[in-house]
């Protein structure tokens, strides 16, 4: 998409940087708002994030100690983790199962892999196509609950929404804690929002329907 990153450029320095202030306040409130907890019973969607030594790493953790939570709760039977190989035997997704299955999983609960994808919007793109395998006379997707971490949020929910689906943000960290490291996740997640929006908004615009099918 380098189309969308010479437009996101051009849009950044003709407003002196301002529009990067716009989408770095719309992830602050994101990440500072979202809750723990989901208004009704639906499908879980775990994010993956890559691994250290084939195990999920402290963000990782966070995000399946979350869907525990919503589980354990009885707010989800159905839970999708999301990820696949990132540089280790294993996939995301699978050292995700193997982490629940070391922290007694509640009775009844549907637990399933996507294993297939390497960024947050082909996680989201396979999570579709599993999730209408479910349903194949509607076709119609359920809500979904999108478990990440909190910088992470802004940017699922706006792919989620793009591809289809009715999803509620779950915050995997009990509060917005804004440390160096939070600072840089947010300004960084803020830039790649940016060029997902803005590079959207133009292909719209001129009628690109190439790029616009990459998120669609």
């Amino acid at each position: 998409m380098l189309h969308a990153a010479v437009v996101t450029l051009v849009a950044v320095a003709l407003s002196l940087g301002l529009v990067w202030v716009g989408y770095l306040i719309h992830v602050w409130r994101v990440a500072a708002r979202s809750p723990l907890t989901l208004p009704r019973p639906m499908t879980v969607l775990v994010f993956g994030r890559r691994l250290v030594r084939d195990r999920p790493e402290p963000d990782y953790q966070q995000r399946l100690q979350r869907a525990l939570a919503l589980m354990k709760a009885q707010q989800t039977d159905h839970v999708l983790l999301l990820g696949g190989r990132s540089g280790g035997a294993l996939s995301e997704a699978a050292a995700g199962k193997a982490w629940l299955a070391g922290h007694e999983l509640p009775p009844g609960i549907i637990l399933r892999l996507e294993q297939a994808s390497v960024d947050s919007l082909e996680n989201l793109r396979h999570a579709r196509s599993l999730l209408l395998e479910d349903g194949p006379v509607t076709r119609v997707l359920p809500p979904v609950g999108l478990v990440t971490s909190r910088y992470h949020l802004a940017r699922c929910l706006l792919l989620a929404r793009r591809l289809g689906f009715d999803g509620v943000p779950v915050a995997a960290e009990p509060s917005l804690v804004l440390n160096r490291r939070m600072l840089i996740r947010l300004l960084a997640e803020s830039g790649y929002l940016m060029w997902i929006d803005i590079g959207l908004r133009w292909a719209g615009l001129i009628g690109h329907r190439r790029m616009t099918a990459r998120v669609s």
